[in-house]
Parts: structure tokens; C-alpha cells; sequence
């Protein structure tokens, strides 16, 4: 972070500079552990705490000031920035602050995929720009002012996920990253429960173009069935990537998957460039496809682009694939929607083995779409060949339904260590296993459980 001063900051958050002192700010924080000399705290209420509590306590530690919404008994009253709300002045701030850096800004939203297109633009970026990427889970409005916070001069471009569960979040997370260029990866089923319909979250997902200026281009999955039609109308340029559109103007070709990896072509600006992207799934090429773009839009060289996705690395638990002891395991269980289940499912089909098995747990957030979402993936499993369906969870059930006998051996189980034995009695040389569920399920712990009972890969 560039250190800002005391009176800088009040001014920015709409309060009289003239009270405060000449001082530096050089971190800002919402963690009252993390405060310090030179800190900024924003007292933030959660769910289980008040952090104006710890006001007191921070500014005695050497905190330069605190933004809070309530003034603070036994506080020096010139360290304190009164806000009507300060998580919105959290985020105000941000973009006050991201705006000091003249610098392209990539912002990337949509139902699947954000993670993994946003890791694969900044493998591309990276090739010719130092890049700064959203880590971990910051893409809210708490995480994503973090992000912001983290440039420095040093940085000569960004790559800003944003997510969200009902109307009106993208907008304010766009309003303070304001992004130079915008992605869409898809609209999918998350978060329906809340936005009413997809035609709802293809409006929240669009609420991206409000930070960005009308000339900012917008990229899009041309492959998915709403989007085309749904930016029909809007003044910014907009670039189409995708497999099969006919108008893409950057397409995939020639797919080929191998055992942990997808080779292409990619056709753009009439020219042809092969890939090998070192992830499976033919989701993952539409990915590609849109990282490829990004770049070429912001001075990347097609080199530069194929070489930045051929260093690709998946975050987290986000279809990792393991092989111990003759089994292929495929781990991709930090979250799940019916339309990332089925592109998982098409990777377990695709891959090497003799047996497939998919492990499904629930699916969350999903409302009164979510037994028609459930049953829609049983089917799935069956139409993909699956040969051991193992469902945890209450609405797994309707997975089993779905499959409707299409799957030759299915289980039900509501409790994990249940399933761990069964599929740890199961498993040999040769089966391929895939994990999938919302992320509150946990599967890593069945995962684990599995690992132990495999040899690692120098036998042992």
C-alpha cells in the first residue's frame, strides 16, 4: 500500500480534514489484531462481533485513527472518522484509492469459473505485467477493498474477482475497482435461491458495467445461452469468446483432452495459435479462451498468452488431480452448481481408468430450484457413464433419483465416515474417482481419509 495522510482520507470519506492531524497512513485493516503504528482501522460489524469494542484498544496500540458509525466513549474524538456505515466507507475508500493507479484493471464476474479464469488471466498478464490477482476468497465487499489496498506503484496491472448473492453487490464492488476491462464467464443457477430466476442473475451479473467507462470492452462466453442476447443494447464494445458461437471473435478448436491437460487451437484476429493448457474439461478451454483475449486486449503477445496458460496452476481444491496407489483421484470440491457438477462429470467420462465413481454431496443456495437441480444431476451422472454414484447429504437423495437406474451401483449416505469406509472398501488400481460438492460439505475430510488408506506415489 502508498501511504496516504489522516486528512487525505477523512476528506475522501466526507469529513472535515481541518480536525485531524498531519499523519501518515500506511496499512488499513479491519482486524483490531492487526493494528498498529501507522494503521487505519474500520470498525466493521459482523455477525458475531462489534469491532468499535476494540476501538480503544486499537488507538492505544499506536493506531493512527478508526473510521467507525457511532462515536467511541473514552476515544480522542480527533481519531475518530464518523460514517454512516463502515463497510460502505470501507469500500469507498478502495476506490478512492484504486484510482491513484493509472493502471489496467481487469473485473471478472459470473456463476462458475470466475476462480479459475481469473488465475488463468493473470498466468497471461503476468507474462508482460507485474500483476496483482484477488487471492483466495476476496472477491466480496470486504475482500475485495483488501485487494485494493494491496496495489502499490510497483503493480502495472490487476485482476479483480467479484462475487456476489443478490442485486446491487457487483455494482458496488465495480464502483470501487472500477475495471478497465470487464468479464462475464457464464450465468448459471448460484445463487437463485435469492435473485428469483437466471434472467435475475444475468441482471446482477451486468451490474459489472457500471464501473467501467463506456468504451471498456466486456468479454463474454458467446456459448452460453443468455448472455449473447443479454448484452444486446449496451455501449460498450464487446468481445465474444466461445467454441461452437458462429460470431466468436475468439474461438477454441481441434480439442483434445489427455490425462491432465486439453490441447486447442485458438482462432483469433484470423490467425491460429495452439495451446496446452495443463487443466482438464472442455469448460476449462472456454477459460482459456477468455484469458487469451484479455490479453490481447491489453498489449499481451500471442506467445506471451500461450506461454502464461501453459504455466497455469488450479487454486485450492478446484479439480486437482492426485494419483496414488493406481487410483486417479479428482478433487474438486471447494464449491459446486448443477453446471459445474456436469462439467466435472464430463471430465470423469473423458478420463483414463476402468471404473468411474462420482462422490456428490449437496448443492447449497440453490431454493426451491434445488431437488429439479439435484435430480438434473443424477441424470447427468447416468448420461455420463458413471459406474459408482456415492450422494451425501439430504438433498443428494434426488441424486440418486435422477440417475433412475442409469448408474449401475448407487449409495446414499449421511454421514461422511460412513461413505470414507465404503469407498475406501471399494476402491482398485485403475478407478478414477471424482469429489464434488458446496463447499459447506467438507469432502476434504473424505478425501483425507481416502489418501490414508492409499499408498503415496513412492509406494510406501
Amino acid at each position: 500500500m502508498e501511504t496516504m495522510q489522516l486528512k487525505e482520507v477523512a476528506a475522501a470519506l466526507g469529513a472535515e480534514p481541518a480536525r485531524y492531524a498531519d499523519a501518515d497512513i500506511s496499512d488499513i485493516t479491519i482486524d483490531s489484531r492487526e493494528a498498529g503504528e501507522g494503521t487505519l482501522f474500520f470498525a466493521i460489524q459482523g455477525e458475531r462481533f462489534d469491532a468499535h469494542d476494540f476501538v480503544t484498544d486499537v488507538l492505544a496500540k499506536g493506531a493512527v485513527a478508526a473510521v467507525c458509525s457511532r462515536p467511541i466513549e473514552g476515544a480522542d474524538a480527533d481519531k475518530i472518522i464518523l460514517v454512516p456505515d463502515t463497510r460502505l466507507a470501507f469500500l469507498a475508500l478502495a476506490g478512492y484509492y484504486r484510482a491513484k493507479f493509472a493502471i489496467p484493471v481487469v473485473g471478472l464476474t459470473g456463476s462458475v469459473g470466475k476462480t479459475t479464469t481469473k488465475e488463468m488471466v493473470a498466468a497471461v498478464l503476468s507474462q508482460k505485467y507485474k500483476t496483482l490477482a484477488t487471492q483466495g476468497n476476496f472477491n466480496n465487499e470486504i475482500g475485495l477493498p483488501k485487494m485494493c489496498f494491496r496495489l502499490d506503484g510497483s503493480y502495472e496491472a490487476a485482476v479483480f474477482e467479484m462475487g456476489m448473492s443478490g442485486f446491487g453487490e457487483i455494482s458496488r464492488l465495480t464502483a470501487a475497482a472500477r475495471p478497465t476491462v470487464g468479464i462475464i464467464t457464464n450465468i448459471g443457477v448460484s445463487h437463485i435461491e435469492k435473485l428469483g430466476s437466471r434472467e435475475g442473475i444475468l441482471k446482477a451479473k451486468m451490474e459489472i458495467l457500471e464501473g467501467m467507462s463506456p468504451d471498456a470492452p466486456l468479454l463474454i462466453n458467446g456459448d452460453n445461452d443468455l448472455l449473447p442476447e443479454g448484452v444486446k443494447g449496451i455501449s460498450n464494445p464487446v468481445v465474444v469468446c466461445g467454441i461452437s458461437c458462429s460470431d466468436a471473435d475468439c474461438r477454441a478448436e481441434n480439442i483434445v483432452q489427455g490425462q491432465e491437460s486439453m490441447r486447442f487451437d485458438i482462432c483469433y484476429d484470423g490467425q491460429r495459435y495452439a495451446v496446452e493448457l495443463p487443466a482438464v474439461g472442455t469448460h476449462n478451454v472456454y477459460n482459456a479462451c477468455i484469458a487469451f483475449a484479455c490479453g490481447m486486449l491489453l498489449g499481451v503477445s500471442p506467445e506471451q498468452a500461450i506461454r502464461g496458460l501453459a504455466g497455469y496452476v488450479p487454486a485450492g481444491m478446484r479439480q486437482k488431480i492426485v494419483r496414488r496407489g493406481g487410483v486417479t483421484v479428482i478433487e474438486d470440491c471447494y464449491n459446486a452448481s448443477p453446471d459445474s457438477i456436469k462439467a466435472s462429470l464430463g471430465v470423469l467420462r473423458d478420463s483414463d481408468g476402468n471404473r468411474k465413481i462420482a462422490v456428490l454431496g449437496d448443492m447449497k443456495e440453490l431454493g426451491s430450484y434445488s431437488r429439479r437441480a439435484h435430480l438434473e444431476c443424477g441424470k447427468a451422472a447416468a448420461d455420463h457413464h458413471v459406474d459408482v454414484l456415492l450422494a451425501l447429504g439430504e438433498e443428494a437423495r434426488a441424486y440418486i433419483e435422477g440417475a433412475d437406474g442409469g448408474v449401475p451401483t448407487v449409495r446414499h449416505f449421511d454421514d461422511k465416515a460412513a461413505l470414507a469406509e465404503t469407498l475406501c472398501g471399494m476402491l482398485r488400481e485403475g478407478d478414477t474417482v471424482l469429489f464434488k460438492a458446496s463447499r459447506a460439505m467438507k469432502l476434504e475430510e473424505i478425501i483425507a481419509s481416502v489418501y490414508e488408506t492409499l499408498p503415496d506415489s513412492s509406494g510406501n
